[in-house]
């Protein structure tokens, strides 16, 4: 009894040291994310990437690295670039970089991860966006009749014409909203790992080199992941013995790939286009995680893969985290609310 006693106190205080460590950040995040939402139009990403050509992969990689789009808003919107012009490589291109970051997963990797992932990381993205597509360009179906599908869109803007509180409504209530369920399963997974895994267990039994990052793919690509929430399991990995080329696998190709987003694409843009996707991840995750670890080993970065823990006195965190638990869990409240009334409407 005393050892699960120790147990469950060990997976509570790890819980809420790393809530504490990525709330300010996260917080911060949400409201850069608001803004971008109201500044950024859905009619000014279809007329800037709604076309083709390698300049139109660029732009459409990297628009889609800090847009604030949530999960569900990926697709359809990835799918409306197609309905007006885009190429399935400039499609492809967003579709890529858009999940694996943004603006949110970006502050929360600065702040468990330290500063050499969090700009690694998008620019990471960014590549995988550029070369991703440009496979598709080469290698995709070159004529093939398009369906058409439609697909729910997100409603991202509140009611009322204020820009200001249509961002805040959107930082706050529909993107936690959004990453609420994956937030909060992440910080409990990495707590669960942190308290039973011991130390250097990952070093021990998968070693540093290309074969834990082959395993870190097969895990990340077929199930989903949410770009933030992944963090702290990357991060809790890394301190048991993960290298970071390993960790930086598993933040591409987790967020990147799933099977509604496979699924999607292998029906509106063919075969050949998904399966070069998933291709495009797999081989840019691996050559990432090469990358990262050389970078680290022979530049000696060692030191700036750790959390900037003196950045914030430890009362700021500690109040981020309240306020940051008590939005997730208003989100997954409102998203229970939302769902039994729509049952409701329907029967």
């Amino acid at each position: 009894m005393d050892i699960i006693l120790d147990y469950l106190e060990k997976i509570l205080f790890d819980f809420w040291a790393t809530a504490a460590e990525m709330s300010p950040y996260l917080l911060f995040g949400f409201f850069v994310a608001g803004l971008l939402s109201v500044l950024i139009s859905r009619a000014m990403v279809e007329k800037h990437l709604g076309g083709k050509g390698f300049w139109h992969l660029v732009k459409a990689s990297a628009f889609g690295v800090p847009l604030p789009l949530c999960s569900c808003g990926v697709i359809p919107v990835s799918m409306s670039l197609r309905k007006h012009g885009a190429s399935r490589g400039s499609t492809i291109s967003f579709l890529l970089s858009t999940p694996q970051t943004g603006v949110d997963s970006i502050f929360v990797t600065l702040s468990l991860l330290g500063p050499v992932f969090a700009i690694f990381r998008p620019l990471a993205a960014f590549a995988t966006g550029i070369i991703g597509g440009e496979m598709v360009n080469i290698f995709g179906e070159k004529a093939e009749e398009e369906k058409e599908q439609r697909t729910d869109e997100c409603s991202d803007s509140g009611p009322g014409s204020n820009k200001m509180l249509r961002g805040l409504r959107f930082g706050f209530v529909t993107l936690p909203r959004d990453i609420g369920k994956a937030m909060l399963a992440g910080l409990v997974i990495a707590a669960v790992i942190s308290a039973f895994i011991p130390k250097d267990f990952f070093a021990e039994y998968l070693g540093t080199g290309i074969f834990a990052m082959l395993v870190m793919m097969f895990l990340g690509i077929p199930v989903y992941v949410c770009a933030t929430a992944s963090v702290p399991v990357a991060a809790v990995l890394i301190a048991k013995g993960l290298t970071p080329g390993a960790a930086i696998v598993f933040l591409m190709t987790g967020p990147a790939t799933n099977a509604a987003t496979f699924a999607t694409i292998w029906k509106t843009l063919g075969a050949k286009t998904a399966i070069t996707y998933i291709v495009s991840v797999a081989g840019c995750a691996l050559l990432s995680g090469i990358l990262l670890d050389y970078l680290i080993i022979t530049k000696d970065f060692s030191s700036a893969i750790q959390p900037p823990h003196w950045m914030l006195p430890g009362i700021i965190k500690y109040i981020s985290a309240v306020i940051l638990l008590l939005i997730l869990l208003y989100g997954i409240i409102s998203t229970k609310k939302t769902s039994s009334r729509e049952k409701t409407i329907k029967n």
